[in-house]
């Protein structure tokens, strides 16, 4: 079993920053990818961006050049810097942990983009 946190989220105005952080707990030995979905009202939810337990990573579209995905303590704690926050980027942002079996998800962070 895996638990996931996210925290970071909150109410910063476009250009700005932030950083989103998921702790894991339980077998996070056993995470082999970590990744950060979002979701916004009325949409389907997306792929924001992947680490794997190699290092390796990815991004979605919509936020190549602006966000970085890292890591600490293996994927025990994965993070998401988001920088040049868009209005667009307004979503829930779910932290996701694979194992070799099973997936399991977050509770979320909101985060606002506005002025």
């Amino acid at each position: 079993q895996v638990q996931l946190v996210e925290s970071g989220g909150g109410l910063v105005q476009p250009g700005g920053s932030l950083r989103l952080s998921c702790a894991a707990s339980g077998s996070t030995a056993s995470i082999i990818v970590m990744r950060w979905y979002r979701q916004a009202p009325g949409k389907e939810r997306e792929l924001v961006a992947v680490i794997t337990s190699g290092g390796n990573t990815n991004y979605g579209d919509s936020v190549k050049g602006r966000f970085g995905i890292s890591r600490d303590n293996g994927l025990a704690t994965v993070y998401l810097q988001m920088n040049n926050l868009k209005p667009e980027d307004t979503a829930v942002y779910y932290c996701n942990a694979l194992t070799g079996t099973m997936r399991y998800w977050g509770q979320g962070t909101q985060v606002t983009v506005s002025s």
